[in-house]
């Protein structure tokens, strides 16, 4: 069957891809109380991993060293960068969730820059962060913030080590490998909470439903707009990513932010926006799969 049938136009794929995460995202706060943060996320980088394994069937056997040298890293950043983000997730709302961990592609973009127009965009990211902080001690978990910008971090560690593997691997083979990997530092803790052992047909669809809007579909989406639509407006299209997430909590989660909070999501947004549009036209496009 010819793939043209199923062809989305770039606009239109990225854009859906930004909802299709954040629509998993929401599948997944919801089941954080019946299988926790660590059951949910075993449940989709899991299935991914299958899901992913069945349809790209990559050639394992076939893969040389500097491939596993290179997937394998990648992977695990992958695992991690997931499962720490759906701890942040149980504590604080999507918008500043994924706001917060936005800050890590963020100082990615602006290291070791110089320019006078980086160091605006950063002034931007931080006014946003304080906003957000909690400094009476009221308010926002400490510690669901804290997760979230780990999950930033970990995001910028997965964008230098798939561009690396990006060299020397196709990109679906990549992320199906990849995915493999990335179960390994996540399922145990799964496991080890209890709540995948009892798992019903209707947990398990879910689980399924998750798999396919926070990883299968962003990711076919973004790798099909990617052929054609120029890096640079990739970017800025990703940077709605805290605001989408932000209205997928309102909408789906019945989650509500402050005005403070909703001016930390803009300002974050703008830096990113800013940032993109002042790099340099060497940088490389940030492959990046929705938490």
């Amino acid at each position: 069957m010819s793939s043209s049938r199923f062809q989305v136009p770039p606009l239109p794929a990225v854009l859906l891809s930004i909802v299709s995460v954040q629509g998993g995202a929401a599948i997944a706060k919801g089941l954080f109380p019946l299988l926790g943060a660590a059951g949910t996320a075993s449940m989709r980088i899991g299935l991914s991993a299958v899901i992913l394994l069945l349809v790209v069937r990559p050639r394992l056997g076939q893969l040389s060293t500097a491939q596993w040298r290179a997937v394998v890293p990648y992977g695990l950043a992958l695992g991690i960068m997931n499962f720490v983000f759906y701890l942040a997730l149980n504590r604080i709302p999507l918008g500043l969730a994924v706001t917060l961990e936005f800050v890590g592609p963020l100082g990615l973009a602006l290291a070791g820059s110089r320019r006078w127009s980086d160091a605006v965009w950063a002034l931007l990211a931080g006014a946003g962060i304080a906003l957000i902080t909690p400094w009476q001690g009221q308010g926002l978990d400490p510690l669901g913030m804290a997760f979230a910008l780990a999950a930033g971090a970990c995001w910028a560690v997965y964008i230098v080590l798939g561009r690396r593997t990006a060299l020397v691997l196709p990109g679906q083979q990549a992320v199906a490998v990849g995915m493999l990997f990335a179960a390994l530092p996540v399922v145990p803790f799964g496991l080890a909470g209890g709540q995948l052992l009892s798992l019903t047909p209707f947990l398990f669809l879910l689980g399924a439903l998750l798999a396919l809007f926070s990883s299968v579909l962003p990711f076919s989406l973004e790798m099909q707009a990617l052929r054609t639509m120029p890096t640079r407006t990739f970017s800025i299209l990703m940077s709605l990513e805290p605001v989408a997430a932000a209205l997928s909590g309102w909408a789906l989660l019945h989650e509500r932010l402050t005005g403070g909070q909703w001016l930390a999501v803009v300002l974050i947004v703008v830096a990113s926006t800013g940032a993109t549009l002042t790099a340099k036209r060497e940088v490389v496009k940030d492959e990046i799969e929705a938490v």
